[in-house]
């Protein structure tokens, strides 16, 4: 009889997950800004676990380029480059305009009733300068495109990009500026997606997440013209 091939133990498995878990929230919730060195010996201790699970922790992170593991010297959180920045709106971008399309199709009345109330919330967030609550409700409009999509790996590369890109918000919303001007852009694309027009609203969509690349590169245009 073939013997069973030996299998990982599930309390290892459990607790490097639990490691990444921890160190994952406290890199997105910002509470581990970027910049910020993980040293093994002073994590090991923190977090009351040898440094095997630790150092599976952190390869899971770099994979996710949330952190760069440096050779002989420890890990670090990473910062993103204004360039790898643009590149990520780039592809947030293509992203978001493939799923408005996709999603166009298949939105219910209950599906355009969610978004006219999401649009409404940032609207009355952005009157009365509430930041992050209008941030919440913009990330829930977007969201909602891409739950009726219907393309997995699509979702899964999205909910990715997010990750990158939510520790940088703030930096993001002071690209966009005026949250009035991202309200009405919202009313547009919906209007689109509500007369069927998948095409139309995915341009608009792309359009609106390209406010902020054109404000990113507007520096390196006027340094070079200078």
């Amino acid at each position: 009889m073939a013997e069973i091939a030996a299998q990982p133990r599930l309390e290892n498995l459990t607790l490097w997950q639990r490691v990444y878990d921890h160190l994952r929230s406290d890199i997105l919730e910002g509470r581990l800004a970027p910049g910020t060195e993980l040293a093994e010996v002073a994590l090991s201790e923190q977090l009351g676990v040898s440094r095997g699970p630790l150092r599976e922790a952190l390869g899971r992170l770099a994979a996710e380029g949330l952190v760069t593991v440096r050779p002989r010297r420890g890990a670090v959180v990473r910062s993103l480059s204004e360039e790898e920045f643009l590149e990520l709106y780039q592809v947030r971008e293509a992203l978001e305009g493939m799923a408005v399309k996709l999603a166009v199709p298949r939105l219910t009345p209950e599906d355009f009733d969610v978004l006219a109330e999401l649009n409404r919330k940032m609207g009355e967030r952005a009157a009365r300068e509430e930041v992050e609550q209008f941030f919440q409700a913009n990330l829930d409009f977007h969201a909602r495109f891409l739950e009726a999509c219907g393309n997995v790996k699509l979702q899964e590369m999205y909910r990715q990009l997010l990750d990158q890109l939510g520790r940088y918000r703030m930096r993001s919303l002071t690209l966009r500026g005026n949250l009035g001007r991202s309200v009405s852009e919202h009313a547009a694309i919906l209007r689109a997606a509500k007369r069927g027009d998948a095409e139309r609203a995915a341009q608009l969509m792309a359009d609106h997440i390209r406010v902020p690349q054109r404000r990113l590169r507007r520096p390196a245009k006027e340094a070079a013209a200078r």
